[in-house]
């Protein structure tokens, strides 16, 4: 019948007619993704830069110059990074979990689960999201203390890489949230009670040299410690732990995340209407 579905228009013996990969619904997913929050880039770009911007002017107004340095580096500049991290956290975990979450809500989540994509393309899809929107994030913020505070890069491939991780891992976590949430004030629930906590404690205002024990210990068990504390070496040279380790826990961490994110969409789990 001309207009119907046939599940067998797409799938022969377990192989999709169009292809292991359906690029054309991958790219439309990753465009959709792209678009939802460059639509609104007030939101999206100009806010984090000025939320960024806010950060460094009142501690450098508050501290001034009576505060000492900070792993031999004077502290704005040790701060800096920190500031640009947290940000590309948070902005990439709002990114996936608000799509998800407000699609559930709205009932549209259909339009995701109905069409021919794999549980990997629709993660893709989320998770493109994410990253560009963390890239461009990053990217402007790095300009403005490029040209602001004069914050250069000492190691590009570093920090780009950590940025990259950041992208993919707090993509991951958000849905994960988004899919264990059903409404706005549960998502909110986990943002205040675990991302801000876990971004505000990981080293950006202080390196966690600083702390006593068990509490500098503590620190080590927090992903995003060795996310920041990785772009800290990339932009400015000096890391509180080796940056090799920050690397290996991070790849973890994302890895795992990724996985039970990608078992979730693939079982329909909590997504299903």
């Amino acid at each position: 019948m001309p207009g119907s579905f046939d599940r067998r228009d797409f799938t022969d013996y377990g192989v999709r007619r169009f292809g292991r990969v359906n690029w054309i619904g991958l790219y439309t997913l990753c465009r959709r993704e792209t678009m939802r929050f460059l639509s609104v880039w007030q939101q999206t770009v100009f806010a984090p830069l000025m939320t960024a911007g806010l950060f460094i002017v009142v501690f450098a107004i508050a501290l001034g110059e009576n505060r000492g340095q900070v792993m031999e580096l004077p502290y704005l500049q040790f701060l800096a990074p920190g500031i640009l991290m947290m940000t590309v956290t948070q902005n990439a975990f709002a990114n996936t979990s608000s799509s998800i979450i407000s699609a559930k809500m709205q009932g549209n989540i259909v339009d995701t689960l109905m069409p021919p994509l794999s549980a990997t393309e629709i993660l893709i899809g989320y998770l493109t999201g994410s990253l560009i929107r963390a890239l461009i994030v990053s990217g402007v913020i790095a300009l403005a203390l490029a040209l602001v505070v004069g914050q250069g890069v000492a190691h590009p491939l570093w920090a780009l890489c950590f940025i990259v991780l950041a992208a993919l891992l707090m993509g991951g976590l958000g849905i994960l949230a988004g899919i264990l949430a059903q409404k706005f004030d549960q998502m909110a629930v986990i943002t205040n009670f675990v991302i801000t906590p876990l971004s505000f404690l990981s080293g950006t205002f202080y390196s966690v040299q600083a702390l006593p024990e068990p509490f500098r210990t503590l620190a080590h068990w927090n992903p995003i410690f060795f996310l920041i504390d990785g772009a800290r070496y990339g932009f400015v040279g000096v890391s509180d732990a080796p940056v090799m380790l920050g690397l290996a826990v991070c790849t973890g961490f994302t890895a795992g995340v990724l996985f039970l994110a990608w078992r979730w969409i693939a079982t329909g789990y909590r997504m299903k209407p």
